[in-house]
């Protein structure tokens, strides 16, 4: 099998050009074993680029445990610079992933892509939640640096008020009045990785909402930098959401399965 790694401020992936439809999908195992740092090719998650009659394709998006998973926005630039290196589009596109559709543009180094509107922030007994394609806790702290993201992101990430699916949790640290710093723990990897597009969409929001941070906001993750531009509505609605920043192929190979 052919397939190309890509990464996204840190947030890696392997993608795999599935137009013919000849990949496992349902093999969960094959795709842990993929996704493994020692004993496969090492990555965060595994995407699909299939086709799809009424888009540019399709994104199919699996964590790194092999199930298949919701929304991921660092995946999401990922397989649109896949695409665009495939000709499959000049510098615009239409794609459909399991939250809906999603364009996004091309600009040099930098992805822009539309995510979903979200709608609601909510404050469960004391801990800020709200979907943007995927569950995410938002919670700010003073000392992000010396924060044990791990231990404290497990333990909200099964917290019963989040169950039974569990949640993403983002700790957020502010570093002036238009940036901030982001680390993640992220369900399905079980760990804090170095970026989560989803999870920068969700702080970009809640800050704009607790802390009138306006559009757009600048975020600092271990593996870059992102921003977020986005139009609030009333009733803690949001639209026209951009994730901003690059995505770049990192190595192309062949496995045996």
């Amino acid at each position: 099998m052919n397939f190309s790694k890509y990464q996204g401020t840190g947030n890696d992936f392997i993608l795999i050009d599935d137009r013919a439809k000849t990949f496992p999908a349902h093999d969960q195992p094959l795709i842990e074993r993929l996704c493994h740092r020692r004993f496969g090719i090492g990555a965060d998650g595994l995407i699909l680029l299939q086709t799809d009659a009424d888009y540019d394709f399709r994104m199919v998006y699996f964590n790194a445990d092999g199930a298949e998973g919701s929304m991921c926005g660092n995946g999401g630039r990922c397989i649109v610079r896949f695409a665009h290196d495939l000709g499959l589009f000049e510098s615009e596109t239409r794609f459909i992933a399991v939250d809906g559709e999603h364009t996004a543009v091309v600009c040099e180094d930098d992805i822009f892509l539309k995510m979903a509107d979200v709608s609601g922030i909510e404050d469960r007994d004391g801990l800020t939640f709200l979907n943007t394609g995927s569950p995410h806790v938002v919670q700010f702290v003073d000392d992000l640096e010396s924060l044990d993201v791990v231990a404290d992101g497990r333990a909200i990430r099964y917290d019963s008020r989040f169950q039974p699916g569990g949640t993403n949790v983002n700790f957020v640290q502010v570093i002036d009045d238009n940036t901030l710093f982001v680390r993640t723990y992220e369900r399905g990897v079980e760990d804090e990785t170095y970026s989560c597009g989803t999870g920068v969409t969700a702080v970009a929001l809640v800050a704009h909402q607790q802390r009138s941070m306006s559009d757009p906001v600048f975020i600092r993750t271990l593996g870059g930098n992102l921003r977020i531009s986005f139009s609030p509505q009333p009733n803690s609605r949001f639209e026209s959401i951009y994730l901003i920043g690059p995505a770049r192929r990192v190595f192309v190979g062949s496995i045996t399965l």
